[in-house]
């Protein structure tokens, strides 16, 4: 770790060029669970604040002893990004040496943020999905898709997938990504559209305050899996009872921020137990299951300590 004043930036194109896998991803939140459930790894309830303007301004905390790694994630989405020829969602993620505090790197958080996402959508599939899995529905087309596609196209033998979404860049962009995986896609009309027959549904609606919800989980196929990653926004929260079973990000975190993300009684258990054995990810065939999340920060740490050791294991 360094005392000196110049700090590695890893930026998304770097990041983007090491070559991390979608199983490297999961296997390193899968040991980070492992670790904070020893307590040598621990996380903090991630901060927002929502100006009345509509951002959404966040930050994240989460450390390890083993290696000894400290990460804070700090991100603002903008909707007004666009008209300046910006992104949406622009962030860092900071790390620190968790025993000394000296800073160790500062990474580009937007690809922190779509990477670890999927990795945790991925994790829960590992555990919720059926493997026989085929049939992708992709409500949202954006960065999140983008990076769904490449780590459910890893996990599952997709044989098509379905998209329905506002910005047609977007729509054509993830279009082509399936075609260079050799994958038939469907543009759809409607949500409901893309959502039936569906063996996997990934949900990723970039966040509005003035959003009025067009998902219903009754149009779900018995057996399928979703994960959905916009905090649930698009969905009518009520027809969350149609499924049998729902795991979230983190109890901790959800028991104390407000604006739930669905009635807890709906809940099975968190990414933690699922991964800890403490439940079960899938009951029978015909369970209609899924993953319904903030953001973890132990998901941002598990990704930026292996992206930070590669990159280093690269540099030597």
């Amino acid at each position: 770790m360094t005392t000196d004043e110049s700090i590695p930036y890893l930026s998304e194109q770097h990041l983007s060029g090491l070559g991390i896998t979608t199983r490297e991803v999961v296997d390193s939140i899968e040991s980070l669970i492992a670790s904070a459930e020893n307590r040598t790894a621990w996380s903090a309830p991630k901060a927002v604040i929502l100006p009345e303007d509509g951002r959404y301004i966040m930050a994240a905390l989460a450390a390890t002893d083993d290696p000894p790694l400290l990460a804070v994630k700090t991100v603002v989405l903008n909707p007004r990004n666009p008209e300046r020829g910006l992104p949406q969602i622009n962030g860092l993620v900071t790390m620190l040496d968790s025993s000394t505090g000296l800073p160790v790197a500062i990474l580009d958080g937007k690809w922190i943020t779509a990477v670890r996402t999927a990795g945790l959508s991925a994790t829960a599939a590992k555990h919720m999905a059926r493997k026989d899995a085929s049939i992708a529905a992709f409500i949202g087309c954006g960065v999140q898709a983008k990076s769904h596609l490449q780590a459910f196209s890893d996990l599952f033998p997709l044989k098509e997938i379905r998209l329905f979404g506002r910005g047609q860049s977007n729509i054509d962009r993830l279009c082509e990504d399936a075609s260079k995986r050799s994958i038939p896609h469907v543009v759809c009309d409607s949500g409901e559209e893309a959502v039936r027959g569906a063996d996997l549904v990934i949900s990723s609606v970039t966040y509005s305050v003035n959003m009025v919800p067009f998902l219903d989980a009754n149009w779900l196929k018995p057996g399928s899996f979703s994960a959905i990653v916009d905090l649930a926004v698009p969905w009518k929260k009520e027809s969350f009872a149609a499924l049998d079973q729902i795991t979230i990000d983190d109890k901790e975190q959800e028991a104390v921020l407000p604006n739930k993300l669905v009635p807890l009684e709906f809940v099975t258990g968190d990414l933690s137990g699922l991964v800890l054995g403490q439940f079960a990810g899938r009951n029978q065939d015909s369970d209609r299951n899924a993953f319904i999340f903030r953001g973890h920060a132990m998901g941002d740490l598990a990704l930026a300590a292996l992206a930070f050791q590669r990159s280093s294991v690269r540099n030597d």
